[in-house]
């Protein structure tokens, strides 16, 4: 057998050692009162079923109520009589009252011509008011009537005491009594005297008696009928009679006979009780010494290093905190409580129905308190392992919870309407004591579910509060599909759109800076030359030489400026959508051979070599030719401008099913960076030191083209390779 089934065995073991023992002991604590007297006539039990006697001894023998001789001390007062007479108004209320009690009955019998009817109504009410008339004329005539009521109140008592007749009958045949009455000398027993004379009590001896108790006593003094049976209730005409009664002490035995029927319930229970006391005392002494062997067996090797937790650690570190202590106490809670209640060794039990009850509780008690140390263990090394209280109590359901409601009264005006709606709809229901518990768990559910969902509510309100203050708010939680969750899903939305829009405008304000400077910088600069030549020609005695070379200059810089200036004319009508384009339908191969032909003679005193590769048959679409050209004319123009020298280009030309792909590839000379979005944009270079002759309008316009096109234009950069690709539909060709 390897270490893990030892550990097992002894843990399962020690487990039943020790609920053995607590059980033992607890049962010893609960009942130790009653087991620890000397005999079952020593017991609660027994002294209820004596007192229980005694109270019927005092309805039905010492002191039995005589019907008449009560009769007799009837009284009225003149208060009573008065009460009588004005319990319903004075006389002339009553009569009208009476009258108006027949009116209805006596028209409808009229109406119905039925004359016997009528007769017995007016009967009826004549003698009505002729009784209440007497009321107010003779006090004797009331009295008699009030002595009348309470004989009856009398007889309906009476016949309520006789209910317990039955009992105090099943009573006298288990108990033997004699009592004597000390002033009249009057005796009450049930001692069969026919075989001899009894003169005294001593016809209760020990010798036949397994218990006597002689009156007076130390414990209980004397019998006295002083005080009514406790079995009698209250009753406004009968008890204050009673009390005017005489007292009477009775001095004499009560004692139970040894031997007598075999369905005597007490001495049932005495033979019970000396069988079970027995039993209690060897289930209480081995109670003990299993406990204290378990605790020595613990203090060998303690019961903790038997539960191996290792595997199953992790798991029950996912548990909430709170929620695994709850689970905790609630078990510990049921465990004890498995241990005190019902564990008495009740005497009307039979030995071998308590035994076999014992052992189911016992072993269901033991699964608990094996289940309570497990959970301890594990809980115990979850505080060793977990360092983090914080974070282990932040993801616990009550922080939740605590969170949650919270965020149904960020803003109070909501959570306290929600509160008084909740209550509202408590109380309404509330009225219905049958579906109330039904009521409640609905109730408590709804209310977790209205709380949650105003947290819910105050968080979308509280995000976008700060949001139009302009805070930058963290992104809302999208949980489930209700409309909230759609709300702040829509929020998020927006919150980004706003977001993107803020830097769209960042972006175009730092651009349109960048625009006025690089425009200012571009038409300042051939602008300057003009001026300063101009003021050079000026100068007198100039030689020709020196005047041909100023004109010149003057000549280049100011086409310059006009290109510049046509340039960013054109990029500006592109950009406002004022042109027009006039489509027709063109060969884009020979649009595309035309614009190189225009740059042959700059090719070929470039370093660069050209690779074109284009359909041997013509490629038709319906563009406007002139604008599509000048697109061809700057992707080339730029090639030239901005290419490293020695290497080569490629510019193709492919149908593509409707679309016509065109492609221009070069290695760039300067660094272009990462953002190639804005080389569209307008006056941006490739060179950022502007020292070329370009007025960095050339891509913005040329997609501008494309765009009005409805084509589309895209730049491609890997390391300093420069890729341009143009996309035209060629539908309608």
């Amino acid at each position: 057998m390897d270490i893990k089934s030892k550990n097992k065995i002894r843990f399962v073991t020690w487990i039943l050692l020790f609920t053995f023992g607590v059980s033992g002991i607890v049962m010893g604590i609960c009942n130790g009162k009653d087991y620890m007297e000397k005999d079952y006539f020593h017991t609660q039990q027994f002294e209820d079923q004596l007192n229980r006697f005694v109270e019927h001894l005092k309805l039905f023998e010492i002191g039995r109520i005589n019907k008449e001789d009560l009769k007799k001390k009837i009284t009225v007062t003149a208060e009573e009589i008065n009460e009588h007479r004005y319990r319903y108004g004075d006389l002339s209320t009553q009569i009208t009252n009476i009258k108006g009690q027949y009116e209805d009955k006596i028209k409808e019998a009229l109406s119905a011509h039925n004359k016997e009817i009528v007769d017995m109504y007016v009967a009826e009410r004549d003698k009505k008011i002729a009784d209440i008339t007497n009321n107010f004329k003779s006090d004797e005539y009331v009295r008699a009537k009030i002595v009348k009521e309470k004989e009856q109140r009398i007889d309906q008592y009476l016949q309520g005491i006789e209910s317990y007749r039955s009992e105090f009958m099943n009573d006298k045949a288990i108990f033997t009594y004699y009592l004597k009455n000390t002033t009249t000398g009057e005796v009450y027993t049930n001692v069969d005297t026919s075989r001899g004379s009894v003169a005294d009590d001593t016809a209760i001896n020990n010798k036949n008696m397994l218990f006597i108790q002689s009156y007076p006593s130390e414990k209980y003094g004397g019998l006295s009928n002083r005080e009514p049976s406790s079995l009698l209730n209250y009753n406004d005409v009968v008890t204050p009679l009673l009390e005017k009664g005489e007292v009477s002490t009775f001095e004499g035995k009560i004692g139970v006979p040894n031997g007598g029927a075999s369905t005597n319930p007490i001495l049932a229970n005495y033979h019970d009780f000396l069988q079970k006391q027995k039993v209690f005392f060897i289930y209480v002494i081995s109670s003990i010494f299993t406990f204290v062997l378990s605790l020595y067996l613990n203090k060998r090797t303690p019961i903790m290093q038997l539960i191996p937790t290792a595997r199953w650690q992790s798991y029950y570190n996912r548990i909430p905190l709170d929620v695994a202590g709850i689970i905790l106490a609630f078990t510990g809670l049921l465990t004890f409580f498995l241990f005190v209640v019902d564990n008495n060794f009740h005497l009307q039990r039979d030995l071998y129905d308590y035994g076999r009850g014992a052992l189911v509780r016992g072993m269901v008690t033991a699964f608990f308190v094996a289940l309570v140390l497990i959970q301890r263990k594990f809980w115990t090394e979850r505080a060793k392992e977990r360092i983090d209280i914080k974070s282990d109590w932040q993801k616990s359901l009550l922080y939740r919870m605590y969170k949650k409601i919270r965020e149904a009264f960020a803003i109070r005006s909501i959570g306290t309407q929600i509160l008084i709606l909740v209550a509202i709809v408590f109380i309404c229901g509330a009225g219905s004591i049958i579906f109330f518990p039904l009521f409640g768990l609905i109730g408590i559910l709804v209310l977790i579910v209205i709380i949650n969902g105003a947290g819910y509510f105050n968080r979308i309100v509280i995000t976008t509060n700060g949001l139009v203050r302009g805070n930058s708010e963290p992104d809302l939680p999208i949980t489930g599909k209700s409309a909230l969750a759609v709300l702040a899903g829509n929020i998020n939305t927006l919150k980004h759109g706003i977001k993107v829009s803020q830097k769209e405008q960042a972006k175009s304000e730092r651009l349109k800076t960048e625009l006025i400077t690089n425009v200012s910088h571009d038409l300042r600069t051939p602008l300057t030359s003009i001026i300063t030549y101009t003021e050079l020609l000026k100068t007198p005695n100039l030689a020709d030489e020196e005047r041909d070379t100023y004109i010149e200059i003057i000549d280049r810089k100011s086409k310059r400026l006009q290109v510049l200036i046509d340039d960013l004319f054109e990029a500006s009508k592109m950009a406002s959508g004022n042109i027009e384009l006039v489509k027709e339908k063109v060969d884009l191969v020979q649009l595309l051979q035309q614009a190189l032909a225009e740059h042959n003679e700059t090719i070929q005193q470039s370093t660069l070599q050209f690779r074109v590769t284009h359909p041997e048959t013509s490629v038709y679409a319906v563009v406007d030719g002139q604008k599509l050209w000048r697109v061809f004319d700057n992707l080339i123009g730029n090639i030239l401008k901005y290419s490293l020298e020695n290497t080569r280009v490629y510019i193709s030309m492919k149908p593509l099913q409707e679309d016509v792909v065109i492609t221009f590839k070069n290695v760039a000379k300067y660094e272009l960076g990462e953002n190639i979005d804005e080389l569209f944009e307008r006056f941006k270079r490739g060179d950022t030191s502007r020292h070329t002759e370009g007025s960095g309008l050339g891509l913005a316009i040329a997609k501008s083209i494309i765009d009005l096109h409805e084509g589309s234009m895209d730049i491609e950069v890997d390391g300093d390779l420069f890729k341009v690709t143009v996309v035209l539909n060629s539908r309608g060709s």
